[in-house]
Order: C-alpha cells, then sequence, then structure tokens
C-alpha cells in the first residue's frame, strides 16, 4: 500500500531540521538553504502533493529559493512519505533537534552537546537533567545556562498549544475564502482570537450562514486541510486540521448571524459585560439572538447589536474588556489606524547584509503594495553573522540609493541603518557615516542577560545619541520563542518622549511592541512607526500584523508617524527632537 504524502508542514520541518543538524555539524551555507526552503514550504499557499500531481517535479523546481538537491528530497518526500536519507541522519542523531531548539538559549550545537554528554533526546529529558542538576556538570555550561535552559522551557510549556497568529491567519482565510464559494453559503468568518488578531490562536473556529447547512458541512469535512472529523452534528463539525490545529464550524440561520459573530468572536470578558448590559435593558443576549421577552430584536449587523444596547460598535482587536465597553457607551472609541493608512516602512534588509533581494527589487515590491516610501536598515558590523555594514560600506550603499532615486517616479528610498546598541550603550558606527542618513534606526541583538538597570540604562544611553530616532523591536521578544529582556518599560518610555526617539510595532513574528505596551506608549504621548522587518519580498506581508497589533493597543493613525507622507514624516521625526 503506497505512503500517504507528507503534509507541507512535515515536509518543512524535515528540512528545517536537516539544517540544524548540518548547522550542528559546522557544515558551511547548506543550514540557511534548509532554512530558505523550510519557510518557503511552510509559506506555500497549497499543498505540494497537489501541486505535484498538476505538474510534477516542475512546480517543485519553480519555488522561488530552492535549489536542485533539496527539490529532489522535497519530491521524494511527496512521492513517497518518506525521505530515506534523513531517516538516515536520524539514525546517527536520534533526537529531536526541532522541539529542542524551540527552546530560548538552545541552539543546534548546543543541543548536540547535550545529547552527546547526557542523551538528552526529548524536551523531557532536557529538563529532568537541568532538575537534577546535570546540565551544569557538561564542560562548556554551568549553572547560568542550566537556569536559563529551566527558564526556557517554562516560557516554551507557557505558550504550549498556541500558535502564532503568522501561521493560522493565512490558513484560516484560505479555508474561509474555501467555504464561501461553497453554493448556499451566504456569510462564513473566522472567529475568536483570529478575527481579534491576538499574537498566539489556540484553534481555528467559524461560524456561517447557508441555506444547506449540509451541503456546507459536507464541503468542510472534505478539506484538503482537514486530516479528521472528530464530531458532526446537523449544523456543527469538530475537526483537527492537517496543520495540526482543532476547529469547529458552526452553521446558523441568517437571523443569528450577528449576534453569533459576536458572541463567536469574543473576548469571553467582553461578552459577559454585554450579556449584563442587555439584561438591565430588559434583554435577554445570546449567540442565537437578541430578545426583548420572547420578540427577537432584529440584528443584522454587530453595529445594530450594539446600537441596541447603547453603545457604538467596537473593532474586533479591542473587544478583551479593556476600557472599550466605557468607551463605546461614551461613544469615544477611538478610531484605530487602519489597514490601508501606512505610507512606508521603515525596517527593510536587503542583500547587502541578511535579505535576500535588492535595493530595487525590495523598492519595487513595496511600490507594488502602496507604500511610497521604505527606509533601508541593513544590519552594522557588530552583526557579523548578517553580514553587518561598516562605514565603509555604508557610505557605498548611499550611493547606490542616491542613483536609485533619481529613476524612482512617485517613490522614495531612504538612507537608514539598523545600527547596533552595543552592550555599553554606544552605537556600532561613527557619527560621520550616522549623519549620512535621512534617519537613524538601533536596536538590541547580544547582551540579552543583562539585569532590568544595566539593559535599561544601556539602551537609554543610545536614545541620548542626538541622531537617534527609532528604537527598533523595543523589548527583544519573539512570539512563541523568546521573551522580552528585563527593562523598565516606564522609564524607557520617559526617555523615548524625553530624547524624541519613536518606539517600532515591529510585524514580523517579533511582534515587539506587545499590545499592552502600545496602549501604555499611546498613553504617555510616544510616537510609534510600525514596521515589516522585511528580508524578502513577501515579509511586506507582516505590516497588516503590525498594524493590528498597534490596533489591540488603541494607536489611532496620528500616534504612528508612518502614516504620513515621506516629507511630513521626515519633518515629524526631526520634529521629535526638539
Amino acid at each position: 500500500m503506497p505512503r500517504r504524502s507528507a503534509t507541507n508542514k512535515q515536509i518543512a520541518d524535515i528540512l528545517r531540521e536537516i539544517g540544524l543538524i548540518d548547522e550542528a555539524e559546522g557544515v558551511p551555507f547548506k543550514p540557511q538553504a534548509y532554512e530558505v526552503a523550510a519557510d518557503q514550504v511552510a509559506a506555500l499557499g497549497e499543498d505540494l502533493s497537489d501541486l505535484y500531481k498538476a505538474c510534477g517535479a516542475t512546480c517543485i523546481d519553480a519555488i522561488p529559493g530552492i535549489g536542485k538537491s533539496i527539490a529532489e528530497k522535497i519530491e521524494e518526500l511527496v512521492t513517497t512519505g518518506r525521505l530515506k536519507s534523513y531517516e538516515a541522519l536520524k539514525k546517527k542523531y536520534p533526537f529531536d533537534m526541532l522541539a529542542l531548539t524551540g527552546i530560548q538559549n538552545v541552539g543546534p550545537k548546543t543541543a548536540l552537546a547535550l545529547y552527546r554528554a547526557l542523551k538528552v533526546k526529548t524536551v523531557r529529558d532536557l529538563e529532568r537533567v537541568a532538575r537534577a542538576g546535570k546540565v551544569r556538570r557538561v564542560p562548556g555550561f554551568g549553572r547560568k545556562s542550566e537556569d536559563g535552559i529551566l527558564k526556557g522551557i517554562g516560557f516554551l510549556r507557557e505558550h504550549e498549544g498556541r500558535f502564532r497568529l503568522h501561521d493560522l491567519l493565512p490558513f484560516a482565510e484560505g479555508i474561509v475564502a474555501k467555504l464561501r464559494a461553497v453554493p448556499g453559503v451566504t456569510h462564513c468568518e473566522a472567529a475568536g482570537s483570529l478575527r481579534r488578531m491576538k499574537e498566539t490562536v489556540g484553534d481555528v473556529d467559524l461560524v456561517m450562514t447557508a441555506t444547506d447547512p449540509k451541503r456546507a458541512l459536507d464541503a468542510f469535512v472534505s478539506l484538503p486541510e482537514v486530516s479528521q472529523a472528530l464530531e458532526r452534528g446537523e449544523n456543527r463539525a469538530a475537526v483537527r486540521y492537517r496543520y495540526g490545529v482543532n476547529g469547529d464550524l458552526l452553521v446558523l440561520k441568517p437571523e443569528e448571524w450577528a449576534t453569533a459573530l459576536l458572541h463567536f468572536t469574543g473576548s469571553r470578558d467582553h461578552n459577559v459585560v454585554l450579556r449584563e448590559r442587555a439584561i438591565k435593558r430588559g434583554m435577554k443576549l445570546s449567540e442565537y439572538g437578541l430578545f426583548k421577552g420572547k420578540k427577537r430584536v432584529v440584528t443584522k449587523t454587530e453595529q445594530d447589536v450594539y446600537e441596541a444596547l447603547g453603545m457604538d460598535w467596537m473593532p474586533p482587536e479591542i473587544r478583551e474588556n479593556r476600557g472599550e465597553i466605557e468607551a463605546a457607551l461614551a461613544h469615544k472609541v477611538p478610531a484605530l489606524v487602519g489597514y490601508g493608512d501606512l505610507k512606508g516602512d521603515l525596517q527593510v534588509q536587503t542583500g547587502w547584509s541578511d535579505g535576500d533581494a535588492s535595493i530595487e527589487a525590495m523598492a519595487g515590491e513595496a511600490k507594488r503594495r502602496g507604500l511610497s516610501y521604505l527606509a533601508v536598515t541593513d544590519h552594522t558590523q557588530a552583526l557579523a553573522m548578517a553580514n553587518g555594514l561598516d562605514e565603509k560600506r555604508l557610505l557605498k550603499q548611499g550611493k547606490e540609493i542616491d542613483a536609485l532615486n533619481k529613476k524612482l517616479r512617485e517613490f522614495r528610498v531612504l538612507k537608514s541603518s539598523e545600527c547596533d546598541v552595543r552592550r555599553d550603550g554606544s552605537l556600532d558606527l561613527d557619527d560621520a557615516a550616522l549623519k549620512t542618513l535621512d534617519l537613524v534606526c538601533v536596536s538590541v541583538h547580544s547582551s540579552f542577560t543583562l539585569s532590568e538597570k544595566e539593559q535599561t540604562e544601556r539602551i537609554i544611553r543610545a536614545f541620548k545619541h542626538p541622531l537617534t530616532n527609532v528604537f527598533f523591536h523595543p523589548t527583544g521578544r519573539i512570539v512563541n520563542a523568546r521573551e522580552a529582556y528585563a527593562v523598565d518599560f516606564p522609564r524607557l518610555l520617559r526617555a523615548a518622549r524625553e530624547y524624541g526617539v519613536a518606539l517600532e510595532v515591529n510585524g514580523s513574528e517579533r511582534l515587539d511592541l506587545k499590545d499592552a505596551h502600545v496602549r501604555e506608549a499611546v498613553e504617555a504621548g510616544v510616537k510609534l512607526v510600525i514596521d515589516s522587518d522585511a528580508h524578502k519580498a513577501e515579509h511586506f506581508d507582516n505590516l497588516r500584523y503590525g498594524i493590528s497589533q498597534a490596533r489591540r493597543g488603541w494607536a489611532t493613525r496620528a500616534d504612528v508617524l508612518n502614516t504620513k507622507p515621506v516629507g511630513a514624516f521626515l519633518k515629524a521625526l526631526k520634529g521629535l527632537k526638539k
């Protein structure tokens, strides 16, 4: 009996693990190639098995960033469900490299060293030997390393079962698009944490109205994204998706749509307050409708429901019972920054450092997406692994940007840099080089374990530099992968305002600032920028997530500097320094 084809996720995980093992062995170049290939496979909107059925190996060869050798491995996984070379590799290294390196402070070389010294194969094994005090006895490790590993495992456990928004939102939107095309379906939306754009999501729950519920449910459980139907009723199905996440589809009557969408969007705390509000007004609110006695109050939209309760509609991103109810009752819900409001992107890496494309290619893609400017912010020399720029290369890059701007129409490339903040708070480039830039952006990429006081003072010293304009990914976090470094955030806000530094809302998988910090910044009057942290053309998609994070923090268009045209943006940035 032929094996089932490996899923995109399985293929991406295998490629990623091969790359990690190569990195642990010190193999040059290959690890990055496998990482790029894994990212490309994970980002595909169509199953590789379906692509292969359509046009064979040609379709695999056509995927950007995948060379001949890796393409052959993907073909083997698609056609046989296994990869002999990977199986041989796992016999040599019979431990879960992918899971172990998912722990903060555990890289591939560390995972290999722990396997060789202590036979650590799983996260549970590592936790056991660390708690027994055995890790500190391994040469090259110590008590601090052991404590850091236990802390990383704790962080991993805390986020277990939660998926990143970046991973699940495109997946869910693909399913919704397919279901909307089913005859008889009149409405279909993803609800819950997905609709509220929370940074992590537990499941993919969908709500729908349809004239033929059975047909809609049949179509749902038959989707290629569904691996198993767990439960099925007249108007509901629970499934496990091939992505490894569970989800439900609830099919409703048309008159139930508005209240059901509101209910299943949540949050729970928000809904509790709404139900209490309904009771005070002599009504009853549930997912099935809003009733006054036995009579249904006609509500075709969520706006109708909120209006019947005497309040304004609230964007899903802020429905967390954190002041939005009071604002809606007072008709003071803020006009949040919109998904089409950004004029420019201020963090873009290119082939000059660790990006995948030329400046011109990234500018072209940004313009295609409706932006009118971007800032080139390649890394600086402290990040040698990212091919960071020294002063000489930065000046050479500036000349390329000047020449490109003469060619471009209705678009401007700004000269900038993601200048590293050294451990002592000084900047990684000299002032002469920094003065050639349109704006100076700084960031922290090292010494994450400094005390809160040391880290805060380090960053404030960077803020005090008269040329510093923007602070990138201000707390160093990566969602589900790395917790923030210790920093006195209120003190950081005061310094940002005093020294005229804008804080970034990074739309990549960092989502840094987090939503609570965005709101603190807004309340403190600190200006923000929203960026993609793009290293390749498709990373401009991250702007959407940066905007949603800013919206969750109640940021308005006026709070975000890069909603302004380029001239007004540069003037506003300069104005912060006064």
